[in-house]
């Protein structure tokens, strides 16, 4: 069974880009800010920027998000 990716645009480091992942994805995205009381936009910031510092930018940004919440729900951690 395949889920649709939705792409969505949000503002991080003050630049535009567009992300596109699965909903359940997004939803997880969601529920993991709501709990640490940021934006998702300021989620996928930190994310971002964690991916850069450990020089791991190879991984796309949507992998990236993809892999953080694994992490949350798997409660081994993540960015942040």
């Amino acid at each position: 069974m395949t889920t649709a990716r939705n792409k969505r645009s949000l503002t991080i480091a003050r630049h535009r880009t567009s992300v596109s992942l699965e909903e359940p994805f997004w939803t997880a995205l969601a529920e993991i800010a709501k709990a640490k009381g940021k934006s998702v936009a300021a989620l996928v910031g930190e994310i971002d920027k964690s991916r850069v510092d450990n020089a791991d930018d190879a991984v796309s940004l949507s992998a990236a998000i993809r892999l953080y919440v694994l992490a949350q729900t798997q409660g081994t951690g993540g960015a942040s």
